[in-house]
């Protein structure tokens, strides 16, 4: 299998939201937004065109990840910016073959060195832990209701980038979707059904989940 990762560009756009939604569809909760969030982040001010990449298997597009400006705000509301990545994919199919490592690893050295201070993300530690992301609580970053939860992970981009710094996670508000605004992009797809899986209560267990 060919590997090749690289840019996003606009004749990739419907492919990538397809897989998006294959790849998330009932994942979380009865059917998915990630395909519309993916679509709305690329005209949306917070969005890093330079850190949207997609991965190749064999010239056919299999997966894609996607970054937006994040920052932390300390109590007394100094704000130090960093990034965030999500969604994360990759077409089912294609599954544990390390694709989606290959496509974190190969983002997160280009953010180095593009001279960002710390990712922020939200997802369940044993994905992300092998990268070296962390959870907030070791760095003194909570979520906004000044709690730390499992989910929020943190990863400083260079030594001490995040020394004396302590706040509360700001996410870009590219994610506050309707989901009206949902279910209209969603009628240019083939129907799928929405339904219950076992996942989606694993998630809900998950994201609160506090780190005591």
């Amino acid at each position: 299998m060919k590997i090749k990762i690289r840019n996003e560009e606009p004749k990739d756009y419907r492919r990538v939201e397809e897989i998006a939604r294959e790849a998330f569809w009932n994942l979380y909760f009865p059917g998915g937004h990630e395909h519309y969030v993916v679509h709305k982040m690329r005209s949306h001010p917070d969005f890093i065109k330079e850190l949207a990449f997609i991965i190749e298997a064999d010239d056919e597009i299999v997966g894609g990840i996607f970054y937006t400006n994040s920052k932390i705000v300390s109590e007394d509301n100094k704000e130090f910016k960093t990034i965030s990545f999500g969604p994360v994919f990759i077409s089912p199919e294609f599954h544990r073959k390390g694709l989606g490592k290959e496509l974190v690893t190969h983002s997160i050295q280009v953010a180095k060195e593009m001279g960002y201070r710390a990712i922020l993300t939200l997802g369940y530690p044993y994905h992300y832990e092998p990268y070296g992301f962390l959870g907030g609580r070791k760095y003194n970053v909570s979520m906004s209701d000044g709690k730390f939860y499992k989910g929020l992970l943190v990863l400083p981009l260079y030594e001490g980038a995040l020394d004396g710094i302590f706040g509360y996670a700001y996410f870009s508000d590219v994610f506050d979707v309707k989901e009206e605004e949902v279910d209209k992009f969603d009628k240019s797809f083939p129907s799928k059904e929405k339904k219950y899986q076992k996942s989606q209560d694993e998630y809900e267990i998950a994201v609160s989940m506090l780190d005591e």
